[in-house]
């Protein structure tokens, strides 16, 4: 409690001394200047950039293998304007890796940047050594190359860094892209799927400039890490797309920062939510937002009419701070025009979105063998900043638990875990199906269920973390082994700390 209430007293110190120094006119800059607002205000003129499809092959072992090569480039966000970035085989983001159940895959990740990093496999359900955590560091100049089988339904998931204490810039820089999975069971078949064409990836991502265009990674004053002015669409400002056929999927990636965006279109219109972070939705959820926290994806499935234009747009989201000022300093009251959507004048007809998606059975309460607490606050958790060297949690290979995750200050945080997706107890709608990744509001708490099958690896671990990437980075990170049934918890494998800091 004395630590929520630190924040929360900091946080209120901080507004008694903008109201204080507003009488000097600081504050009041400083509280209009904060908040963001480009509704109206953007010029859809630059052509969506789709990332492409990466190439891949089998072996003579019979598995497909991808081929990525994390380098240092410089990329126009809009033109006229270059940063110095980071991509996976292109200056800015990287491919999207595309696999279907039941192949073995291997990913060769090649590192050319002048720093170490790794490349975690954001949802993916894999063997703990493969996972591409802060313990499976590449060194520059040197290839790792996981391998693991897709056992898992079709779903969205993406890969990015995960290097303690870099993570946010590492991502930040440029280093994310999809990884999506495909199922051959039937379910979703009548769904749009050409890729690039009426099934589109959607990377959200805020981004603020330096006066020179080079990228500008200082933190905020809200304690959020980089919270940017500007919104890129997969490395696109001011970015259209032309839209050909009657339904379009979505596959929208919040892959920002600290932002959490609250997704909708610029005339209100409904659309059908068919999956989030683990795959397909029981069936579809007709609303007219969407809201995701770093890390989440949803897949949306959007209905035109020919000739017309429609933006897609991030409204203020409901963040749950207690605070009116605390939200004016996370991105609560910001609003932003994401990308232009422009309707050819002749359609191709497309299926109706099916009333029945996929089986996602609920899993019982009553087959959980224990519940554990995780409290986020400060950047720790339980009180804990995050330590490689530290096993924090040991889960039993084939057991159901409950974890129960508590916002215990005043900021936003958002809790993902690695290797498995889980069930929000009591969730619906949006939280009906498979999450990997959940925003929890400030002073509540939910309650995930979740099974750890296939994998056990007493000596590396999985990690746990708010996926606020300056909360992450921070410490505000665990770590759990899943170990045969009877075992206990090994040593993790040495890795020398990597800690950035802002300036180096």
């Amino acid at each position: 409690m004395r630590r929520r209430y630190g924040v929360i007293l900091g946080v209120a110190a901080a507004a008694v001394l903008l109201i204080c120094a507003a009488g000097a006119g600081i504050g009041a800059w400083a509280w209009n200047r904060i908040q963001v607002d480009t509704v109206g205000e953007v010029e859809f003129v630059n052509r969506l950039a789709i990332p492409p499809l990466a190439p891949s092959h089998v072996d003579d072992q019979g598995r497909r293998v991808f081929d990525l090569r994390a380098q240092a480039g410089r990329h126009s966000f809009e033109p006229g304007r270059q940063a110095s970035t980071w991509g996976f085989n292109g200056d800015y983001l990287g491919p999207t890796l595309r696999a279907q159940r039941g192949e073995q895959v291997v990913v060769n990740v090649r590192n050319e940047v002048t720093e170490p990093t790794t490349v975690h496999w954001h949802g993916m359900h894999l063997p703990a050594a493969m996972d591409g955590g802060p313990h499976q560091q590449i060194q520059p100049g040197t290839t790792w190359s996981p391998t693991w089988t897709i056992d898992q339904p079709a779903a969205t998931l993406w890969y990015h860094p995960h290097l303690h204490g870099s993570t946010e810039q590492h991502v930040y820089r440029g280093l994310a892209g999809m990884f999506i999975l495909d199922d051959q069971s039937g379910a979703g078949s009548d769904l749009p799927d050409e890729y690039g064409v009426d099934d589109l990836p959607i990377i959200v991502q805020d981004k603020k400039f330096r006066d020179d265009g080079e990228l500008d990674d200082r933190p905020g004053f809200g304690g959020m890490g980089v919270l940017g002015d500007t919104v890129a669409v997969n490395g696109t400002i001011g970015g259209y797309q032309e839209v050909t056929t009657q339904r379009v999927r979505l596959r929208l990636l919040n892959g920002a920062s600290g932002r959490v965006f609250n997704l909708g279109f610029s005339d209100d219109r409904e659309f059908a939510l068919v999956g989030t972070d683990g795959g397909l939705l029981p069936r579809p959820y007709r609303t007219d937002r969407i809201q995701l926290a770093p890390g989440e994806r949803a897949e949306i499935v959007v209905t035109f009419r020919p000739g017309e234009r429609v933006v897609l747009r991030a409204y203020p989201p409901d963040l749950g701070t207690i605070f009116f000022f605390a939200d004016r300093f996370t991105g609560g009251d910001d609003s932003f025009d994401l990308l232009e959507l422009r309707a050819a004048d002749t359609l191709t007809p497309s299926a109706q979105v099916p009333e029945k998606l996929a089986d996602v059975p609920r899993m019982a309460e009553s087959s959980a063998v224990r519940e554990r607490t995780f409290r986020l606050s400060e950047h720790e958790i339980n009180g804990q900043k995050m330590e490689m060297a530290r096993i924090d949690e040991v889960v039993e290979k084939g057991s159901t638990e409950i974890w129960r995750v508590r916002n215990d200050d005043g900021l936003p945080h958002s809790f993902h875990v690695h290797d498995v997706q889980f069930q929000v107890l009591g969730g619906d709608g949006p939280l009906s199906g498979w999450k990997d990744t959940v925003y929890v509001q400030p002073n509540s708490s939910l309650r995930l269920i979740m099974r750890f099958t296939d994998y056990a690896d007493r000596d590396t671990p999985y990690m746990y973390h708010c996926h606020m990437l300056f909360h992450e980075d921070g410490g505000m990170m665990g770590q759990f082994v899943v170990v045969e049934p009877g075992q206990s918890a090994g040593r993790p494998a040495s890795q020398p700390e990597h800690h950035h800091h802002h300036g180096d």
